[in-house]
């Protein structure tokens, strides 16, 4: 209980040190620890970068978006807390998960244009897909810049995810957008409104998601999302196929969000596909139990 009173108390502090931080929109500058002048914190669009890092052994844990609410909650509560740019909702790290961080200090650059909250990572770790770190997949061979879907493109020697195949997926309290999925690039979302004319549109899509599931599965490939989650195991993908239908609920009780309820979407039938892969049942299967429903 000590232990836990005077990290509450060093919390505190913290959060006394910084609330100056938020106080100094109009340009004006403050007085830090050091004796030095801080500057002023220069939101853009709302929005600060803030780097979470491990205090314990400096591993850098996750990268993520606040904005003052979220700051000012993350200050007052020792806990982190960011703002979801595909949401537009605050979300509070490990809500959902227990993978809570406990803020040891949250300190600006020298540009008052980024931030480093240290923190203890509770649980195990800060990313969805069950690493510690967020930061596990490793780049080389930078090539080519895809401006179209806003990605590097890699030489296939060196890709960590095929290009069909989801990298990642997200959780209800700790979403980032997939890197071979998202909101503006999804095929789904490109069709828009319109693709009520021809709502299957794309859906060969599927055909080509399941035969790479399937070859994850029996091929396992090093730095393969799909490939991790087999080796998990049915416990792991049922708790991720539950948190997807949970965000795809979240999302349908919104308004004005059709990008964000399509891209959950498509998280959770890459997700129950892989469900299907493991357990040993084909698409087909569903698709004859439904036809045997009309």
């Amino acid at each position: 209980m000590d232990s836990e009173q005077s990290r509450n108390s060093d919390q505190n502090s913290n959060s006394n040190q910084n609330s100056h931080e938020l106080g100094n929109n109009d340009g004006s500058k403050s007085e830090g620890r050091t004796g030095r002048v801080a500057p002023a914190l220069r939101f853009r669009d709302g929005l600060l970068p803030a780097i979470v890092q491990d205090v314990r052994t400096g591993q850098v844990l996750m990268l993520a978006y606040m904005n003052e609410e979220s700051l000012r909650r993350t200050l007052a509560e020792g806990r982190t807390w960011f703002w979801s740019r595909t949401r537009r909702s605050l979300w509070m790290k490990g809500e959902t998960s227990g993978n809570v961080q406990k803020v040891v200090s949250v300190t600006e650059d020298c540009d008052g244009d980024a931030l480093l909250v240290q923190v203890e990572q509770q649980g195990t770790g800060a990313c969805h897909e069950g690493d510690f770190s967020c930061f596990h997949y490793p780049l080389s061979e930078f090539s080519t810049l895809n401006r179209g879907a806003g990605s590097v493109a890699l030489s296939p020697s060196t890709a960590a995810v095929a290009p069909t195949e989801p990298a990642a997926a997200t959780t209800s309290a700790v979403s980032t957008p997939t890197p071979a999925m998202t909101p503006a690039s999804s095929p789904a979302t490109s069709l828009g409104p319109g693709a009520a004319d021809a709502p299957f549109a794309g859906a060969e899509i599927l055909a080509e998601l399941w035969q790479v599931i399937e070859e994850r599965r029996r091929q396992p490939r090093e730095g393969s999302y799909t490939s991790k989650l087999f080796a998990q195991g049915m416990e792991r993908i049922a708790k991720k196929v539950g948190e997807e239908a949970t965000e795809v609920v979240i999302e349908a009780l919104k308004k004005d969000n059709r990008a964000a309820f399509v891209y959950e979407n498509a998280d959770l039938i890459y997700h129950l596909l892989v469900m299907l892969a493991a357990k040993g049942v084909t698409p087909a299967e569903v698709f004859a139990e439904l036809s045997r429903r009309r």
